[in-house]
């Protein structure tokens, strides 16, 4: 039997690398293909993402849903793909069950928040392969 095709619709994100916590083909579509502006824009997800992880913990569900939403566009801008499916799911959980925690969601997104910071880190060293 062979694999199926990625079939998702309009406005999903497109198909990626897995073992990736950055589609660098993405990032590099995204950017133009411009090293400072990549790193720029990298440096910035960096910072918003620990901002708003930080924001989301402690907060009503409607408030974590908020920070949810933008990590999550953010993260498909650069194509942080499990930190925006992550992101997601925070923000479903956060919409459709706000009456139970979501720290399990929440701790999900930390995670992907922290293997995509190691892979920008390692995008942004000067020896960075390129």
């Amino acid at each position: 039997m062979e694999p199926v095709a990625n079939t998702a619709a309009a406005g999903d994100a497109p198909a990626r690398p897995q073992g990736q916590a950055i589609d660098l083909q993405h990032l590099a579509r995204m950017t133009f293909g411009e090293p400072g502006l990549e790193a720029e824009v990298l440096t910035l997800f960096n910072r918003q993402a620990s901002v708003l992880l930080a924001r989301m913990r402690g907060s009503s569900p409607a408030a974590a849903a908020a920070f949810a939403h933008t990590l999550k566009g953010s993260a498909s801008g650069i194509g942080a793909w499990r930190v925006a499916e992550a992101a997601d799911a925070v923000e479903k959980h956060a919409l459709g069950c706000p009456a139970t925690g979501i720290g399990d969601a929440v701790s999900l997104l930390a995670a992907a928040v922290e293997e995509a910071r190691a892979a920008i880190a390692d995008q942004l060293r000067p020896q960075g392969g390129r």
